[in-house]
């Protein structure tokens, strides 16, 4: 308990540490700044959508299979695009994307920052002019701010597509009826709940990580050290933040 108390402490103290120094510093628009962030939106968001696309039409066709599997016990077979949309566009679609983002772009910030800060990169950038908060987290704030909703609205429409896919192939479900249901049965209010998830796991990701980079102290051992607790405190964050917007959801309906 104490070290799982620890952990939690030094998550907060990092965000709150890194946010304060984000916020607090009023982000000019210089060329520079204006090309990274370009460079940060295309590595998250482009270079990422071979995997989302991957997970997200596996967990398409799983949650097909499954639903199906449950549901012909009651004759409710007709059901299947209902769960499989719902589940997707609410739940696992902001999650699995979250948490390739963590395994991916947020191990590389933490690396990058960790080894800058470890090489005294940061204080030569300080000492030149250029603001390292500007330069280093905005634009991968930026990104994962802008790039996590529209992987999540890809992953959403990818495992959807797969699953209506996958019913009528295998199942025999009529694929127009498959996807009139889906339109029908979802709501706005369910896709945007999933997309609110998504900026705020994004932005999570982005803080934990940048502030275990700025935590850095010496050798590379260290750098390691701190990729690794990045990840797994994204993690741990992202589970209390989807807990709390699920049973938020719940209360407002």
């Amino acid at each position: 308990m104490r070290e799982v108390l620890g952990v939690f402490f030094d998550v907060v103290n990092g965000l709150v540490r890194c946010l304060w120094l984000s916020v607090t510093r009023r982000y000019r628009s210089k060329p520079y700044q204006r090309e990274r962030t370009w460079d940060h939106l295309s590595w998250v968001g482009a270079d990422s959508l071979p995997i989302v696309s991957i997970i997200s039409g596996c967990t398409g066709i799983i949650l097909a299979l499954q639903a199906a599997m449950q549901l012909e016990k009651v004759g409710a077979l007709s059901y299947v695009a209902n769960l499989v949309g719902f589940s997707l566009v609410t739940e696992l679609g902001p999650l699995l994307t979250a948490l390739i983002l963590a395994g991916r772009a947020g191990a590389a910030f933490t690396a990058e920052i960790a080894t800058m800060k470890i090489s005294e990169e940061i204080d030569a950038l300080s000492v030149m002019g250029i603001d390292p908060i500007r330069f280093l987290i905005w634009p991968k704030f930026a990104a994962m701010l802008v790039m996590a909703p529209l992987l999540t609205l890809w992953a959403d429409f990818v495992g959807i597509m797969a699953g209506g896919i996958f019913a009528s192939t295998a199942l025999g479900l009529s694929g127009k009826v498959y996807f009139e249901q889906t339109a029908t049965f979802l709501q706005v209010s369910d896709v945007m709940s999933g997309l609110v998830k998504s900026a705020a796991f994004g932005m999570a990701i982005t803080l934990i990580s940048c502030s275990q980079g700025l935590m850095a102290r010496e050798g590379a051992a260290d750098v390691g050290r701190r990729t690794t607790m990045a990840v797994v405190q994204s993690i741990f964050i992202m589970i209390l933040l989807d807990l709390f917007f699920t049973a938020l959801n719940y209360i407002l309906r």
